[in-house]
């Protein structure tokens, strides 16, 4: 599909992951019912398997809305770039505005992101923070992330990536087409195109409930940087073991010398042992990493699924 063929009667859908989020509906809700959007636009919800009352209180708050909209259940819990491309598959708008569930992303700002991508033609458009108000280990982690981001997948120059982001419809729905099972969205995006921008947007203050977002999603979020789009690490691991195996040839050659040149007897188990562990870390660290490789590899052939949808209601629909 080319990016500029893409046509529908929609102009913008906003696509709305849902985990433990009873306590934010009821505002979510009432703040798109406020929005002033001056084109056809439509909500697609997907509630992740919430454990809590998330799926009842937004399908009554749905079924007496004004605003067209989809809420898509998941069978279980998958994760939020799994919600996402679910999202991305039942969209219908030109354009494609990602905001959480928590309000942390203005409702206005995604207008804002849509209007700034259709001005400028872009496929796709990344919302920058001034100021995050996240929680210290979690700005580090998204940092850290980014620079990993930045590293093996080649990005323009001054791309930050965020879940807060426009994407052509176009676009989102040839990403949708991926269905392996350790998806990283913002990494299939920026494979596809690089005709991105960027615009300031406000970043709230969580209100109501606790996020969701761990050290250990940060963690696997991280390792689907790492392996999903890039052999690096592979080839740092060979050269890692390139110069560790000439680091214990040198040493061998150390102690060749001393004794049989000059005589001297070696000694000293602690060096040794350090030695030991040092290089012993070093591969079982790379024997990890290979092996995160190919477990993923036979994930992907076995078709662990990506995701399953248990049910879909539409309330307001706009017939495209």
């Amino acid at each position: 599909m080319s990016f500029n063929s893409y046509i529908s009667q929609v102009e913008l859908s906003f696509v709305i992951p849902i985990y433990k989020s009873e306590a934010n509906i009821p505002s979510l809700i009432q703040r798109l019912e406020s929005l002033i959007v001056t084109s056809t636009w439509e909500v697609v919800f997907i509630d992740d398997g919430s454990p809590d009352s998330s799926f009842t209180v937004l399908k009554k708050l749905l079924e007496t809305s004004s605003f067209p909209s989809k809420l898509i259940r998941h069978s279980r819990n998958y994760g939020e770039h799994q919600a996402v491309l679910t999202g991305y598959r039942n969209t219908s708008g030109m354009y494609v505005v990602n905001i959480s569930d928590d309000l942390q992303n203005p409702p206005e700002d995604g207008i804002r992101l849509k209007e700034y991508a259709k001005k400028n033609q872009l496929d796709l458009v990344f919302g920058v923070y001034s100021k995050k108000k996240h929680p210290f280990w979690r700005n580090m982690g998204s940092v850290f992330a980014n620079t990993t981001a930045n590293f093996l997948l080649d990005l323009p120059k001054k791309v930050y990536l965020n879940s807060f982001r426009c994407v052509s419809g176009a676009l989102a729905h040839r990403v949708s087409d991926y269905d392996g099972p350790y998806p990283y969205v913002d990494g299939l995006l920026t494979q596809l195109t690089h005709n991105i921008g960027t615009l300031n947007v406000e970043h709230c203050r969580r209100n109501l409930g606790k996020s969701t977002y761990t050290i250990r999603r940060l963690v696997r979020t991280w390792l689907n940087i790492l392996t999903s789009f890039s052999i690096m690490p592979l080839r740092i691991a060979s050269l890692i073991g390139v110069f560790s195996a000439l680091a214990g040839l040198g040493g061998l050659l150390y102690v060749l010398v001393e004794i049989f040149i000059f005589g001297i007897s070696v000694s000293g188990w602690a060096s040794l042992v350090s030695t030991i562990l040092l290089f012993g870390g070093i591969n079982s660290f790379l024997i990890g990493m290979v092996g995160e490789y190919v477990g993923r590899i036979f994930l992907t052939v076995s078709r662990k699924p990506q995701s399953c949808i248990r049910s879909i209601d539409y309330f307001n629909t706009i017939n495209t």
